[in-house]
């Protein structure tokens, strides 16, 4: 499938979409305390999305009942909002995508429920956030995609140790939520397809503190660890540049290397 490749208009555009869903983040962050149900924080992202002119894009998306998927513990992906209560010490993942101007932006993050993790958990977002970005920076103008899932199971996986999750992968985006091509997290060196300027993808390791294995819950979204320990993920939407990459969801605050 071919890839698009991304007008000036269109990187406008994309630019717009993302740093809104960057935002949704920095704004829901102060709410993500213990007693806070998901659904109050699906509540918050959504109005905040729709006051922006902009629409929810998980909302109704192939049947998807909510605006944000919130993705608590060992969950790994796609964790439905609902009554579900935070409690001290819990580690969210908190997925946005947003659709302005047609275009679509997506993102996602780790909270700390409390402000303090376990060690266990602590170590694992900071290799999940550090992996991403080791992925980030294998990105440009006439490298593979397999070298960015490469850096990131080299690191997460052989390194620490952890699982990487490749039942699911980043995927190009633009005028839709998910498009070619696909970003795998245990990719190989010198392989897929070769990047061009104006691309845009996304990159987002799910890592698990043990088996790369999932089970599907009886709703048909929620992904939850096999062995039922936690997983984290980190998510940004990525323009190939002439010269590199830039990082289109950045936000205030969030992880950068260095």
């Amino acid at each position: 499938m071919a890839v698009e490749i991304k007008s000036k208009s269109d990187i406008e555009k994309m630019r717009a979409t993302c740093r809104l869903a960057a935002s949704v983040l920095e704004y829901i962050e102060p709410f993500v305390q213990p007693g806070v149900t998901t659904e109050e924080l699906n509540r918050l992202c959504h109005e905040f999305i729709v006051k922006a002119g902009a629409y929810p894009s998980p909302l109704n998306y192939h049947g998807f009942p909510k605006s944000i998927c919130t993705s608590i513990n060992e969950v790994i992906c796609h964790g439905i909002p609902g009554s579900q209560t935070l409690r001290e010490g819990d580690i969210i993942n908190i997925d946005i995508t947003t659709t302005l101007d047609g275009y679509f932006g997506d993102c996602s993050d780790m909270f700390v429920v409390g402000g303090e993790a376990s060690p266990a958990a602590s170590k694992l977002i900071d290799v999940t956030r550090r992996s991403l970005w080791l992925g980030i920076a294998e990105v440009g103008p006439g490298k593979r995609i397999g070298d960015i899932g490469a850096a990131i199971y080299d690191f997460a996986g052989r390194k620490h140790g952890y699982g990487v999750v490749d039942a699911f992968c980043g995927h190009g985006i633009g005028r839709e939520f998910h498009m070619a091509p696909q970003v795998s997290h245990r990719g190989r060196r010198g392989t897929g397809l070769r990047m061009k300027p104006g691309m845009t993808f996304t990159i987002e390791p799910m890592i698990n503190e043990g088996t790369h294995e999932c089970d599907i819950l009886g709703d048909g979204w929620t992904a939850v660890t096999r062995d039922r320990r936690l997983s984290a993920q980190a998510e940004h939407t990525i323009l190939v540049t002439e010269h590199g990459y830039e990082v289109l969801t950045l936000r205030s605050g969030c992880y950068q290397p260095g």
